[in-house]
């Protein structure tokens, strides 16, 4: 039987002042992480003239400001996603601990892999600001590096921020669908959008269309819903009153 405790709101402790439950401190920190992992989204343009034209980025054009602020911003989204899987284990555990574990498991291998493709990126910068111009440098040797770190680029993006998140929304779905923490709808979502986004990341690997093409957008655009929905919803709502929080300290 499910117990109707708002656990929302914030409760008195012992010596009469106010504080917030931990089930809503929970929920609010991965609510806020979650909402975080959206902030490499100007990337697309931060990045632009360094993928466009590596070539000619590494011998001067374009802006290394641009992908710095980027690489800094994919940082931020690699952490804030682990703390997405660290914050929410005490309670996914309660109700897999194999979903729970596997969560974490797969946010760190995505932020693994987000780090190897901001290193890519800001190698880039650093052949261009050390090694252009400087006596005995070849020049065509340059744009062919330039050219295979933005293609390490390319790959690992499609196996950490479009791969990885299937794996991730699978297991938290299952955990907020069999939990009800939060409207079913939003773990539906998810089960919809991660087959899809699979779908679509094969595609890419065998070259069926391009990672930016509008196919790959509107195949990602379902796990992005459920994902900023989700974080909205938490911290906004938090979880919705279960036994489950009802039992935790």
């Amino acid at each position: 039987m499910t117990a109707n405790i708002n656990i929302n709101p914030p409760l008195r402790g012992p010596t009469g002042q106010r504080g917030m439950h931990p089930m809503r401190r929970i929920s609010l920190a991965a609510g806020i992480l979650y909402v975080l992992t959206f902030v490499s989204i100007p990337t697309l343009a931060l990045y632009k003239g360094v993928k466009d034209d590596a070539g000619a980025f590494v011998l001067g054009a374009g802006s290394t400001a641009a992908v710095q602020w980027g690489a800094l911003s994919e940082v931020i989204v690699g952490l804030a996603g682990i703390g997405t899987a660290v914050v929410l284990y005490p309670v996914a555990k309660r109700v897999s601990q194999t979903a729970a574990l596997g969560f974490v498991a797969a946010r760190l291998v995505e932020t693994c892999l987000i780090f190897v493709s901001v290193v890519s990126l800001l190698s880039i910068t650093t052949l261009r600001n050390d090694v252009a111009g400087t006596a005995g440098t070849d020049s065509a040797s340059l744009v062919t590096m330039s050219h295979g770190l933005v293609a390490t680029y390319n790959w690992t993006f499609l196996l950490s921020q479009s791969l990885m998140p299937v794996a991730c929304d699978l297991l938290l779905g299952y955990v907020l669908f069999r939990s009800a923490l939060v409207p079913r709808i939003l773990p539906m979502v998810a089960f919809v959008g991660a087959p899809l986004l699979l779908a679509s990341d094969i595609a890419v690997f065998f070259g069926a269309y391009p990672q930016v093409s509008p196919i790959a957008v509107l195949a990602a655009l379902p796990v992005a819903v459920f994902e900023l929905s989700l974080g909205v919803w938490l911290i906004t709502k938090g979880f919705k009153p279960t036994a489950l929080t009802a039992g935790h300290p």
